[in-house]
C-alpha cells in the first residue's frame, strides 16, 4: 500500500517575481514525488477549497470574511506578507482543507502526509509571517467538532516557533502544543507552547536529536492523543536562509524518523505538514522537502 499524500495544484498562488516566500516548491514537491516514485501520476488525494464555517473554528469570523472577500486590511497584509488576492485565499483554503484531509486519512490509514501546511504563525485574530489560515488547528477543529477525535497533539519542528498554534490552544487541555525550534528566530515575541524546547544558533544533527529524543516518548505516553500533526519544515538545515540552526540532510532524515516511528510504535495515527523552507534554489529545496514523503513511505 502506497503513503496517501495530498496535493492540490491551487497549493500555488501568484506572487510577484522576486517575492521572498518560495511558493514555486509546492508544484517542485509534487512533481519529484511522481519522478521519485513515491507517487502515482493521478494517485494524490486532492481537497477541495475550505469553507468559511471550517476556518472560523479557529480564526475570528470578522478576518475570515475578510479573507473570502479580499478585503484584508492592509496593515495585517504587510504582516502576513502576502499580496492578498483571490489566489493566496484559495491556497490558504485548499491548504486548510488538505491538512483536514490528511488528518481523516491518517485516521483511516495510520499515516498520511499534505503537501502544504504548517503555518503556524496564524493566530486566532489574524493571519501573520507567510501563514493566512492556521491549517492544523483548523483541521484540529473540525475533527473534533465531527467527533473524529478528542485529543490531539502537534509536534513542530519548524526552526520557528509556533506561535500562532500555542496562542489558539492556550488553556485547552484537549490538545498539546510543542514547538522545537530556534530561540534567536521569528517570531520576537513567542507565545507559550505546552512545551517549548529553544535551540541555541548552531544546534547540530546530535545535540538537536537527542533533545528531541528526550521528549518524544514521553509526552506522547503522558498525553495519550488520538492524532499527531507532525510539522516537518527542513529550515532547521544549515543551508537555509531563514534558518539559525544546522542540521544536515542525514539530521533532517533521522528527525523524521524519529518522530515517525515513536509516533506510531505508541499506536497514535500521524498526519505530517510540509512546513517552512525557504532556500532560493527552488530544486535543493524541493528535494530536502521530499525526504519528509520518503520517510513516511517506510511505515506504511
Amino acid at each position: 500500500m502506497a503513503l496517501a499524500i495530498v496535493h492540490n495544484p491551487d497549493y500555488n498562488a501568484d506572487l510577484p517575481d522576486g517575492h521572498r516566500f518560495p511558493i514555486a516548491k509546492f508544484r517542485r514537491v509534487a512533481e519529484l514525488l511522481v519522478e521519485e516514485g513515491l507517487a502515482a501520476p493521478g494517485t494524490f488525494h486532492m481537497p477541495v477549497a475550505a469553507p468559511a464555517d471550517w476556518i472560523a473554528l479557529a480564526h475570528a469570523r470578522t478576518y475570515v470574511d475578510q479573507v473570502f472577500n479580499g478585503q484584508v486590511p492592509a496593515a495585517i497584509a504587510r504582516e502576513i506578507g502576502f499580496p492578498m488576492i483571490e489566489t493566496v485565499a484559495r491556497r490558504a483554503r485548499c491548504a486548510s482543507a488538505g491538512t483536514l484531509l490528511t488528518g481523516r486519512l491518517a485516521l483511516e490509514e495510520g499515516i498520511a502526509c499534505n503537501t502544504a501546511g504548517g503555518s503556524h504563525h496564524a493566530r486566532f485574530e489574524h493571519g501573520a509571517g507567510f501563514c493566512v489560515f492556521n491549517d492544523v488547528a483548523v483541521a484540529i477543529r473540525v475533527l473534533q467538532a465531527d467527533g473524529a477525535v478528542e485529543r490531539a497533539m502537534v509536534i513542530d519542528l519548524d526552526v520557528h516557533q509556533g506561535d500562532g498554534t500555542a496562542a489558539i490552544f492556550a488553556g485547552d487541555d484537549a490538545v498539546f502544543t510543542l514547538s522545537v525550534h530556534a530561540e534567536r528566530n521569528y517570531p520576537v515575541r513567542k507565545r507559550a507552547s505546552d512545551l517549548d524546547i529553544p535551540l541555541a544558533d548552531e544546534t547540530g544533527d546530535e545535540a538537536y536529536l537527542a533533545t528531541l529524543k528526550g521528549v518524544l516518548k514521553d509526552r506522547l505516553e503522558n498525553f495519550r492523543p488520538d492524532l499527531v500533526f507532525f510539522n516537518a519544515g527542513v529550515d532547521p538545515h544549515r543551508e537555509d536562509r531563514l534558518g539559525r540552526l544546522a542540521l544536515s540532510d542525514e539530521g533532517l532524515i533521522a528527525r523524521d524518523r524519529l518522530v515517525i516511528e515513536t509516533v506510531r510504535e505508541a499506536g497514535v495515527p500521524l498526519a505530517g505538514v510540509m512546513g517552512g523552507g525557504y532556500s532560493t534554489d527552488i530544486e535543493a529545496l524541493a528535494r530536502r522537502h521530499t525526504m519528509l514523503y520518503r520517510v513516511a513511505s517506510e511505515f506504511v
